[in-house]
């Protein structure tokens, strides 16, 4: 979690947003280089060299470590992009969905790592920055190329079916749903979910550590209840770690398939 004050004289001071701004490892204000800018590289080598190693000496029978490759690429191709991209169109973007998928995962999950507990996607500029730089552009682009810039804003704003008179309002909220919610909200999802349960599992474990060191010997049983909390929560947060970067993959891959459907 990063430096947390727990005591303030006699009180407790819960973790906050603030645990979240980490000092820089080298350097110094905006051009200083972070424990999440760290993680993020880190992540990309660990998704490469696992993939690369993995699929180094592929056999027939495969061991443990090619299963369970096979595994995650067999479930970002069929699970995820041939699932929301459609059997026809879902080929070219394999890549994409299953490096979002193991790239925010591998980020997620860094949160629950002992010594590194941080959760990279905590950080809102980061997701968003796979939302409007990666995601956004790709699905609108193969809309355009697919369907011209004419046909796909129509397809977009104006689909067939829709009364003249509800037009106008409809087509002014698909704008803003597919040209400024859409990516957004693909970001906030992760963002919130891995700052709300990193933030909840600190409140725990830095509560319980307070109370079996600070508090009056009544309320020091009282923190056996905290840590077995901050333990369930910690299972429970791994679950929505996956989960996280399931919705990231599966939302970015259904925007693509809506880009490129004909239909609205």
């Amino acid at each position: 979690m990063g430096a947390l004050v727990l005591a303030e004289g006699d009180k407790f001071k819960p973790p906050g947003a603030e645990s979240f701004d980490l000092p820089p490892l080298f350097g110094s204000g905006d051009w200083g280089f972070t424990k999440p800018m760290l993680l993020i590289v880190l992540s990309v080598i660990i998704v490469a060299a696992y993939f690369l190693l993995s699929s180094r000496k592929l056999s027939i029978v495969p061991g443990k470590g090619q299963f369970i490759a096979e595994s995650i690429y067999d479930f970002g191709r069929n699970n995820i992009a041939r699932e929301q991209i459609g059997a026809k169109d879902f080929k070219p973007f394999i890549p994409l969905v299953l490096g979002l998928f193991t790239f925010i995962l591998v980020n997620n999950i860094f949160g629950i790592i002992p010594v590194i507990q941080f959760p990279s996607m905590s950080h809102f500029g980061f997701p968003i920055a796979l939302s409007v730089l990666v995601v956004y552009p790709v699905y609108h682009y193969v809309g355009i190329k697919r369907h011209g810039l004419g046909g796909y804003f129509k397809k977009s704003l104006a689909p067939p079916g829709v009364p003249v008179f509800v037009l106008p309002l409809f087509a002014l909220i698909e704008f803003a749903e597919k040209f400024f919610l859409n990516p957004l909200t693909l970001a906030i999802r992760v963002f919130a979910a891995m700052f709300a349960g990193h933030l909840i599992i600190g409140v725990f474990a830095m509560g319980g550590s307070y109370l079996l060191t600070e508090a009056s010997a009544g309320l020091k049983p009282v923190s056996i209840v905290a840590f077995l909390a901050a333990i369930l929560m910690t299972f429970l947060e791994a679950f929505i770690q996956v989960l996280q970067a399931y919705i990231f993959a599966t939302l970015a891959a259904g925007y693509i398939g809506a880009a490129l459907a004909s239909d609205h």
